[in-house]
């Protein structure tokens, strides 16, 4: 896999295949030194032209407990301040010689672009309104983990589906490994063309929430919406809102999941956000093994074995080298 741009691009044996590799990292971190060679030598640039906390610290970790070299690239404080085009600024990163650029970009589709000026992989950590492959493999990771499997698990997902790319990938990932994904949101928030997703719509919350596996709460994107789109807050709450009179209409093995940012108090109450059924830290936690599984399976060397040893300190050059080593005292023919 030469890149990771859209959950589209892969199968269901694909997307179980990255899970898989993120159980065997998972068993990595639990590890007293949580860190293996397998991409050392290799450099990841992790750019990111939007803010991001979990993304970026998850992915910079990943590549970390990998053994790669990690370059933290900031746009507010590169050359992109004077002018410099999106173009030129990769490709002078790509020209120091890197084998990975984790992209996150306001417009959407900018990782696709990015791959036509760089030999380097192309990771998409989040691209406008289109896609977020990484969130949707550490969500399927983590329902995974908690309920076996997805076939046949009934999800709802609720909030601004209209503005969210986690929306977009989840719905592929979770439709391709046999999950039945219904989404609900007013109808200013839903997308232009949901007809033609694999996905069932509903305006209610309430009638879904007892036969639900899975409760999926996305954050009401302010920043991509006009204040047309939604009266207020409170409005929200009280119409598709996580409270804690619905949650207890979720039967006791659901889980209550966000990708974070959380507004407490919008799409999920505080209380419910700290319900047992909640896995909002799980996801946190699941992101770092399945970040590790796309970047050994897009930059690694091929096959991993969970058994691989823990990171030894590399050779020292001088003393492996007896020439360096043991140098001539004096100079000249002393």
């Amino acid at each position: 896999m030469k890149h990771l741009l859209d959950i589209d691009d892969l199968d269901a044996d694909d997307l179980l295949d990255l899970l898989d590799l993120a159980e065997d990292f998972a068993e990595v971190q639990k590890r007293e030194m949580p860190k293996v060679p397998a991409l050392r030598g290799r450099t990841i640039v992790l750019a990111f032209f939007e803010d991001s906390t979990r993304t970026r610290t998850s992915f910079d970790l990943a590549a970390r407990r990998l053994s790669a070299d990690v370059i933290n690239f900031a746009a507010s404080s590169s050359s992109l301040k004077k002018g410099e085009s999106l173009r030129d600024t990769i490709e002078t990163i790509a020209a120091m010689g890197i084998d990975a650029i984790v992209v996150r970009h306001g417009s959407s589709g900018a990782p696709q672009q990015i791959t036509r000026w760089t030999d380097a992989t192309v990771i998409n950590a989040g691209d406008g309104w289109h896609q977020h492959p990484t969130q949707a493999l550490l969500d399927s990771f983590t329902i995974r983990r908690r309920l076996g499997t997805l076939a046949g698990k009934r999800v709802i997902i609720c909030g601004d589906i209209k503005h969210s790319r986690v929306a977009r990938s989840n719905i592929s990932a979770f439709t391709k490994l046999g999950a039945e994904v219904t989404v609900v949101a007013p109808g200013t928030l839903l997308p232009v063309g949901i007809d033609r997703w694999p996905v069932r719509v509903a305006t209610r919350l309430e009638p879904l929430l007892p036969e639900a596996d899975v409760a999926y709460f996305l954050r009401i994107q302010h920043e991509r919406m006009s204040p047309a789109l939604l009266p207020s807050d409170r409005e929200f709450r009280t119409l598709f809102g996580l409270t804690v009179e619905r949650a207890r209409l979720l039967p006791d093995h659901a889980l209550i999941m966000h990708p974070g940012p959380m507004n407490r108090g919008v799409e999920v109450d505080a209380e419910v956000a700290d319900d047992p059924r909640s896995v909002i830290l799980d996801q946190v936690t699941n992101g770092v093994a399945v970040r590790m599984a796309v970047l050994f399976r897009t930059v690694g060397p091929g096959r991993f074995e969970v058994d691989e040893p823990v990171n030894p300190a590399p050779a020292d050059p001088v003393l492996a080298n007896p020439v360096l080593a043991n140098p001539v005292r004096g100079g000249g023919n002393a």
